[in-house]
C-alpha cells in the first residue's frame, strides 16, 4: 500500500480486496469475543477541524480494541487555531504518533499534512473525499450481496466527497454508479472523467427514477452537509423529488438495499419509513466502518 490514504484511489484493486478480507476477519474474530493485539504500543493522532460521531468512534474505539491508542485533537486544542503551519504540525507528530487521522474542511490540508509527515496520513473527511466511508460501504455491500461485481449502485442526492468516493472506487469495486442529482450539485465532471477512464462505469442521469431503476443499491446523504447550513433554504428547493421514500425505492430491483453514510435528516433525503424498513442497511454500514478502519490501521501501521 501507499503511504497514505487520501483517496480511495490510493488502492489497487487487490489491495482493497486484501483489505477488506482482513476486516471481515476482525470483525469476525471481535463477534467471538476476541480481540487480537495487532498494534501494541502504536498512537494514532486524530485531527477534527469537523464535528464527527461515526470517524472519532470508530477510529478511537479501533486503536483501542488493537491495543494501541488514539488522541483527540481540534485545531482549538493545538497550536494549529493559534497559526501554526500545517507543515510543522505534520513534522511534530510524526515524531510522537505512528500516524495521523484528519477531517478537513480543505483537501489540500490534508496533502499538505502527508506532503510533510513522515507517518502515514488517513483522509478522514475532506471536500474532495470521504475514502474511509467507502471502504465501509464496501464491505457491507460485499458482505450482503456475496460480490460488488456487477452490481448498479444509484446515487441519489449532493455530488458531495462520498459520492465523489463512490464514483472513483467504480472500476476498484467493479459495480455500476448512476448519479441523480440537481444542476448546480454534480459531481465534478473531471472527476468522473477520471473514474470513466480508469475503467468505471459512471453515468449521469435525469432523475432518481432513472438512476433508481434496477438497481441494486440505493445511495443518499444529507442535502446540508457541515459548511453549507447558510444555504439550507436554497439546498432544500433545489433537492424537491430527491428523497429517498418508498415509492422511489420500489422503482429499483426488489432485493435491493438502502444505504445512507449519516448522519439523516429524516423526511428530507430520506423518509423515516425508508430509513426503518426492511432493505436499509444503514446500521450494518456504520458499523463497519470500525471494522474496515480496524484493517486500513493495521495494513498501515501494524504487523499482522
Amino acid at each position: 500500500m501507499n503511504k497514505d490514504l487520501l483517496s480511495i484511489l490510493d488502492l489497487s484493486k487487490e489491495e482493497l480486496d486484501s483489505l477488506l478480507d482482513l476486516a471481515s476477519s476482525l470483525k469476525a474474530t471481535r463477534a467471538s469475543g476476541a480481540l487480537t493485539s495487532h498494534l501494541p504500543g502504536k498512537s494514532l493522532g486524530m485531527i477534527f477541524e469537523k464535528a464527527s460521531t461515526r470517524t472519532r468512534i470508530s477510529f478511537e474505539v479501533g486503536m483501542y480494541e488493537l491495543g494501541g491508542t488514539a488522541l483527540f485533537l481540534t485545531s482549538q486544542d493545538m497550536q494549529l487555531g493559534r497559526g501554526e503551519e500545517i507543515r510543522d504540525t505534520a513534522r511534530i507528530l510524526s515524531r510522537y504518533v505512528s500516524a495521523i487521522m484528519i477531517r478537513a474542511y480543505k483537501h489540500s490540508t490534508i496533502e499538505e499534512m502527508a506532503r510533510f509527515a513522515t507517518i502515514p496520513v488517513i483522509n478522514g473527511l475532506s471536500d474532495r473525499e470521504h475514502p474511509c466511508q467507502l471502504l465501509a460501504d464496501i464491505l457491507t455491500l460485499r458482505q450482503h450481496f456475496g460480490s460488488t461485481e456487477d452490481l448498479t449502485v444509484a446515487w441519489v442526492g449532493d455530488g458531495n466527497n462520498v459520492c465523489n468516493s463512490l464514483i472513483l472506487s467504480a472500476a476498484l469495486a467493479g459495480y455500476a454508479v448512476r448519479v441523480a442529482a440537481p444542476d448546480g450539485y454534480l459531481p465534478p465532471a473531471e472527476l468522473v472523467e477520471e473514474a470513466t477512464a480508469r475503467g468505471g462505469r459512471v453515468t449521469l442521469a435525469a432523475t432518481p427514477r432513472e438512476a433508481v431503476r434496477d438497481a441494486d443499491v440505493i445511495y443518499t446523504d444529507t442535502w446540508i452537509s457541515m459548511g453549507s447550513e447558510h444555504e439550507r433554504n436554497k439546498r432544500v428547493s433545489a433537492f424537491a423529488g430527491y428523497t429517498v421514500d418508498q415509492d422511489l425505492v420500489d422503482k429499483a430491483a426488489p432485493d435491493a438495499v438502502v444505504l445512507h453514510c449519516l448522519p439523516a435528516h429524516r423526511g428530507e433525503e430520506i423518509s423515516d419509513e425508508v430509513m426503518e424498513g426492511e432493505k436499509s442497511m444503514i446500521w450494518d454500514q456504520a458499523e463497519n466502518r470500525l471494522h474496515a478502519q480496524k484493517a486500513l490501521l493495521v495494513r498501515l501501521i501494524g504487523k499482522e
